[in-house]
């Protein structure tokens, strides 16, 4: 697969998640043994069935209708893409693959993460997702972060915005 087929396969199945919202569209760009994993909270699923009910009943409903995401930056490799972006959104619905179990606290978050997709013919084979689950909770009001050894939670999103983000 081109390059340039790989990030408009990419684009196209983050615009079925988060604008068109459908886990069938979604789905149709990936493999049938495709695998998606957020790591920090291990949500996800394997194979495109699986996947296809992890979407429809956990992903796509626990997304913030006002989430935005600004890609920082992306690398391309022959079967691969690394994307860091930001996500930002309000906290005002449970977010299962981010938060499990926490209701809604009304607080804006702001997530730095790094996505790592692989690719296997002309489709989707695997995303891992990765977060600082630490800047999250203290966003969320969960921790706070001047009694851990960490960055304030809002750090990473800024450095990406100013320091990354074209």
């Amino acid at each position: 697969m081109q390059q340039e087929d790989m990030v408009a396969l990419w684009e196209r199945h983050t615009e079925y998640e988060f604008v068109a919202r459908d886990a069938d569209l979604a789905v149709s760009t990936m493999v049938d043994d495709a695998s998606v994993m957020h790591l920090p909270t291990m949500s996800g699923g394997f194979g495109k069935d699986r996947l296809r009910d992890y979407y429809r009943d956990v992903f796509i409903p626990g997304i913030p209708r006002d989430t935005t995401m600004e890609t920082a930056d992306r690398s391309v490799g022959r079967d691969v893409i690394v994307e860091e972006l930001v996500m930002r959104m309000t906290h005002d619905q449970e977010i299962p693959f981010l938060l499990p179990g926490l209701p809604a606290t009304g607080r804006t978050l702001d997530v730095a993460l790094v996505v790592v997709v692989r690719f296997r013919g002309d489709l989707m084979a695997s995303e891992r997702i990765y977060w600082d689950q630490a800047a999250l909770l203290a966003q969320a009001g969960l921790i706070t972060a001047a009694d851990l050894p960490m960055a304030g939670p809002a750090e990473a999103p800024r450095f990406m915005r100013e320091n990354v983000m074209p």
